[in-house]
């Protein structure tokens, strides 16, 4: 049983930031991949930000320069920056892993989702 916890979503005005956790637990041996997507109603849920197999990051253009995504590996915890929110970011942020569950195997998995609002 692996369980994902966001945390950090909610209202901002434009120009403000969140910061965006996930924590990952459960019976992993730490995570290989790490990726934020997000689904604005209407819309097809899209990635946001992303770490790649070989560890460098990857971000959609709309976010590129405002998103940092990062991780912590101690705490099995991923991240995202976002910083300069513009009203388009609103959304339904996920988070989703690739986890070692050991014995050479993975799987990946999704948190919930965290609502994230820009508004005056």
């Amino acid at each position: 049983q692996v369980q994902l916890v966001e945390s950090g979503g909610g209202l901002v005005e434009p120009g403000g930031s969140l910061r965006l956790s996930c924590a990952v637990s459960g019976n992993i041996f730490g995570i290989y991949t790490a990726a934020w997507y997000r689904q604005a109603p209407g819309k097809s849920r899209e990635l946001v930000a992303g770490f790649t197999s070989v560890g460098s990051t990857n971000y959609a253009d709309p976010v590129k320069g405002r998103f940092t995504i990062s991780r912590d590996n101690a705490k099995n915890t991923v991240y995202l920056q976002m910083n300069m929110l513009k009203p388009e970011d609103t959304a339904v942020y996920y988070c989703t892993v690739v986890v070692n569950r050991g014995y050479g195997s993975t799987s990946t998995e999704w948190g919930q989702g965290t609502q994230v609002t820009v508004s005056s």
